[in-house]
């Protein structure tokens, strides 16, 4: 290799070199000015407007006793629940009356109880959402049910097709007597069930006499 061309690769180097530092230089000084301690890195520190937060009044969840927490003012079990909306018969928006846990009378609609079918975490901490295996798609669906909305838990399970009817799971309005009331109280070798589901207690619906 002759001298012209190293003192060629050499040069190209260096201003290769250089030009890099240039850029960097160029960034950094865009970025953070002529300072040393540059705090465009650090980050971004989110502040709530209020001057003061609020203090949570919702009930601390305890092991075995879960709390759904809302803005209404009943508590109740969630079988319970289920069983005053099954034995009513209400319909998809019609209201139906229960007693809460603290002897309250409330209403609620399927509104307040389609969480239970279709929320996950919900009846106990890592439990799945009954939707995960009971959907739409009835041929692949467990059971062929479909518990997402109000036609698919009333049309029952085994069933043909969408517009079909299944296998009352309901009880024909006796909650006691109900397949699913059944699934949700015994023990069951079934994946996605547990052998013991610990009683929830939810906030669902709205009083029907004032709160003191």
């Amino acid at each position: 290799m002759n001298d012209d061309v190293r003192k060629t690769i050499y040069a190209t180097l260096i201003i290769f070199i250089f030009g890099v530092l240039v850029w960097v230089s160029f960034i950094f000084v865009n970025a953070c000015g002529f300072t040393l301690t540059c705090k465009q890195g650090n980050l971004l520190v989110e502040r709530t407007p209020m001057p003061t937060l609020v203090p949570a009044t919702f009930p601390v969840v305890q092991p075995g006793n879960s709390v759904v927490v809302g803005a209404d003012q009943c508590r109740v079990a969630a079988t319970d629940l289920l069983g005053a909306w099954v034995a009513s018969g209400a319909s998809e928006t019609e209201a139906f009356e229960f007693t809460d846990i603290n002897s309250l009378n409330c209403e609620a609609t399927f509104t307040d109880v389609k969480p239970l079918f279709v929320d996950a975490n919900l009846w106990y901490a890592g439990s799945r959402s009954c939707v995960s295996c009971h959907f739409t798609d009835l041929t692949t669906a467990a059971a062929q049910l479909d518990l997402s909305n109000y036609a698919g838990v009333t049309s029952g399970s085994r069933r043909v097709d969408a517009g079909s009817m299944g296998k009352d799971i309901l009880g024909g309005g006796s909650w006691e007597s109900s397949l699913l009331l059944n699934f949700i109280s015994s023990n069951h070798d079934v994946p996605g069930h547990i052998t013991s589901v610990p009683e929830l207690v939810i906030f669902a619906g709205t009083p029907l006499t004032p709160v003191p």
